[in-house]
C-alpha cells in the first residue's frame, strides 16, 4: 500500500500545474468534495438506482456500544448502478488528487497519514467513534 500511495502522491506532484497555491488546492478540494456529494445525491434523485430510507432509529435501552454496529445502517436501499458508480468513482478520484496535492503542499506523506490512521483504528477499534 505504501508504494502505491507514494507513487500516486509523486504523480500528483508532477502533474499539478495550475492550482499550486495552497488557496487553490483548498478551494479545489472543497469543490471536489461537493461534486462527490452531488454525484451520490443524483444517483438517488435522478437515476434512482438506490434510495434513502432515513428515519430515527429506536435503540433498545440496554444496547451496548458493540450492538450499535448491528443496529445502525447506512439508510441506503438498493445499490449503485454501473453508470452512477463510474461517475462517483471519477469524482472520488479527483477528490483524492486534491488530497494528495494538499499533502504535497504541506510536505506530509499520505502513506504516513494512512498508517497513523490505521494504527489508531486498530488500537481504538469500535471505541474510535468516527
Amino acid at each position: 500500500m505504501e508504494q502505491l500511495t507514494d507513487q500516486f502522491q509523486s504523480t500528483v506532484k508532477s502533474l499539478l500545474i495550475r492550482h499550486q497555491s495552497i488557496l487553490d488546492i483548498l478551494s479545489k478540494g472543497q469543490e471536489t468534495s461537493a461534486r462527490v456529494n452531488r454525484a451520490v445525491v443524483k444517483s438517488v434523485t435522478s437515476c434512482g438506482c438506490h434510495s434513502v430510507n432515513a428515519h430515527k432509529k429506536t435503540l433498545p435501552p440496554d444496547a451496548s456500544l458493540a450492538d450499535l454496529k448491528d443496529l445502525l445502517d447506512s439508510q441506503l436501499e438498493g445499490s449503485v448502478c454501473d453508470n452512477c458508480r463510474d461517475i462517483i468513482e471519477a469524482e472520488l478520484g479527483k477528490q483524492l488528487f486534491y488530497i494528495a496535492a494538499l499533502s504535497n503542499a504541506l510536505e506530509i506523506s499520505l502513506s504516513d497519514v494512512f498508517y497513523q490512521e490505521y494504527k489508531k483504528l486498530q488500537t481504538l477499534t469500535i471505541f474510535n467513534l468516527t
